[in-house]
């Protein structure tokens, strides 16, 4: 049996998430899906080994190792709406993000499923992030969450046209101190040649918002990242070191920045 997460303990306040960067599909759930869900198009591909920098840094990381078509683990575990008036992929998704189907006919799980998986997979990891997080702040009086993910740069359902390179979210200012917010969102504004959104499309999904409470100590945002920058995004998915070399000072930097935060 796959574990649902990889975790390293690192020697500093921050902890880097990424929840959407694994691909095991359990056999008894891929026997169930369609052709087109095996290439998991969705993936935040390589999204680890972009970010391999921070834990010489010295940060934790929490890795997922199954699919986001098994379970969301950037999604309420009841199911509830992320963006209001937007369009929205499920906790379990059953269409990918270009609309094809997930499962075959009849195949797409029922809430007993949907409620199994949340424990099976869902929980631990987050059992696990809440731990950290709990560890840190016991630790150095304060934490810090940097949840990593990627995303195809043109995906109609959820922008018309090509999506910004860099996309900062902090639930619209709350997740973290503003101080911190204003030095992130500076770098990625500043970061020619890549374009930049705050608080745009993607302002953070459930993890950030959920975890992200300054008032209490725990410092939270999100980086979603067009795979333009570092990868090809057509099958089979090439990490590309010409771009990702290009990209990956300005993550440093960023993970740097967070370092050096002290609420």
């Amino acid at each position: 049996m796959i574990e649902p997460y990889r975790f390293t303990t690192g020697t500093t306040p921050l902890l880097v998430s990424c929840p959407h960067v694994g691909t095991h599909i359990p056999v008894e759930i891929a026997a169930r899906m369609t052709p087109a869900a095996h290439d998991l198009a969705d993936t935040d591909w390589h999204i680890e080994r972009l970010y391999d920098f921070a834990r010489d840094l010295g940060a934790s990381m929490l890795v997922a190792t199954h699919s986001r078509y098994v379970v969301d683990l950037n999604r309420p575990p009841d199911g509830s709406i992320l963006y209001a008036g937007a369009n929205n992929t499920e906790l379990c998704p059953t269409t990918r993000f270009d609309l094809k189907p997930v499962y075959r006919d009849g195949e797409a799980p029922g809430d007993a499923e949907i409620a199994d998986r949340v424990q099976r997979y869902w929980r631990p990891y987050h059992d696990r992030l809440a731990a950290e997080l709990k560890a840190l702040k016991t630790r150095f009086g304060y934490a810090l969450l940097w949840d990593a993910h990627s995303i195809a740069s043109m995906v109609p359902r959820f922008h018309p046209t090509k999506l910004w390179d860099l996309n900062l979210g902090s639930a619209d200012g709350t997740s973290a101190a503003k101080p911190l917010i204003e030095a992130a969102s500076a770098i990625c504004r500043s970061a020619n040649p890549y374009t930049a959104a705050i608080d745009g499309r993607f302002k953070g999904g459930h993890i950030t918002r959920a975890y992200g409470r300054p008032a209490d100590g725990v410092h939270a945002i999100q980086l979603e990242l067009s795979q333009a920058t570092y990868m090809e995004e057509a099958p089979p998915y090439r990490w590309r070191d010409d771009l990702a070399d290009g990209v990956r000072p300005t993550l440093r930097r960023l993970i740097e920045t967070m370092l050096a935060f002290r609420p």
